[in-house]
């Protein structure tokens, strides 16, 4: 949990841990999550020591330094961002909503986004994805990420589909280089998604034959963190949260075991590239926690990748979601322990907190 250097005797620890499990039938380290882990450590056997601590801040806080996440002020013309910059809502048509992180991608840092609203009646959903364009040397942001910022080259955009979003690894679609351009369905993106549909759940409408992994069985979450590669994302935030109501409690679950569909309002979708090799990088999509493979394989990492959110069609409205790679900020924390406590998040309703705060409790 804590990222300092150990040797081998960590090994001895985690077998007397095993063996006092064992012996009990209980955990000798309850908790559901890494907070309260440490907490019960912190409860029990006293704070570490400073020296401890302070060589643990330097470790984990030094990857992302400059975490927080807001899109750009270049946009589509049709996209309006709120006060905060980390809300982005098309507020016309379909099209013209392309948006870009403020500031580009670190190797392994993801951009997630949730989708906060939808609008009926057009057919498409999301696209997000990564370009190595600085926004600020486009003359105009394009109508649609794809294809027009596709056909431009350096620009690696991924459509979200209802079911079809998982990458299967493939020797014909690996090793796809950024010359490759490609338009959505084309080699580059399209191929991942059409693989898919081969073994997909719910398949319609072509593309079909291979079903053997119809049956594959969703992965229930038991690590605090999301590993991909050699990259680790802290689960936390990768799932969103029903809005309070009667059933809110089942929706739940669902969100936690990734039955929501990706294009549902509440689902939370996010970026990232994981470096490969030299001056190469995988694009990865992540779903509600889970990671879809690399849609886009082989992309010069050299230059900046900023992320590309297109918000097209039947979404209509997206917000960032800060995710905490170091310690938990102040307001997670207190998140953290007033949900602990809580049975159902209807009850925060009762409770003798500032509006804002109950907001954040109750859908984070």
């Amino acid at each position: 949990m804590l990222p300092i250097p150990f040797n081998e005797a960590i090994n001895m620890w985690s077998l007397g841990i095993v063996a006092a499990e064992l012996a009990s039938g209980g955990p000798l380290y309850p908790g559901e999550m890494d907070y309260d882990v440490l907490s019960f450590t912190v409860e029990t056997q006293g704070q570490p020591a400073d020296y401890v601590l302070d060589r643990t801040i330097q470790l984990k806080m030094e990857p992302f330094p400059d975490q927080f996440m807001e899109f750009h002020p270049i946009h589509g013309t049709n996209v309006r961002l709120d006060h905060s910059g980390t809300q982005a809502t098309r507020v016309e048509s379909f099209a013209n909503g392309v948006c870009f992180s403020k500031r580009p991608l670190k190797p392994g840092e993801i951009f997630l986004i949730e989708i906060e609203d939808k609008e009926l009646g057009w057919c498409g959903h999301l696209r997000v994805g990564l370009t190595a364009k600085d926004p600020r040397s486009l003359e105009v942001v394009p109508e649609y990420s794809i294809p027009d910022l596709t056909d431009s080259g350096d620009s690696w955009i991924f459509a979200i589909t209802r079911n079809h979003n998982k990458i299967i690894e493939d020797s014909g679609a690996g090793g796809q280089e950024a010359g490759d351009g490609g338009l959505a369905g084309g080699r580059r993106l399209g191929r991942g998604e059409v693989e898919d549909g081969a073994v997909g759940e719910g398949d319609r409408g072509g593309g079909g034959g291979n079903n053997n992994n119809n049956n594959k069985p969703k992965t229930f979450f038991t690590d605090s963190h999301l590993h991909i590669e050699n990259i680790r994302i802290p689960r936390d935030k990768l799932v969103g949260r029903s809005r309070p109501g009667r059933y809110s409690h089942i929706l739940d679950d669902l969100y936690k075991t990734n039955c929501l569909p990706p294009t549902a309002r509440r689902s939370r979708i996010g970026v990232l590239y994981v470096p490969k090799g030299q001056d190469l990088a995988d694009m990865h999509m992540v779903i509600n926690g889970e990671d879809m493979g690399a849609s886009a394989k082989g992309i010069p990492s050299t230059q900046p990748l900023h992320a590309v959110v297109d918000v097209f069609a039947a979404t209509k409205c997206v917000r960032i979601v800060q995710v905490e790679y170091g310690f938990s900020s102040l307001q997670t924390l207190c998140r953290k322990a007033i949900q602990k406590h809580i049975v159902h998040r209807m009850a925060i309703d009762w409770l003798e907190l500032p509006e804002a705060l109950k907001h954040y409790c109750k859908y984070e």
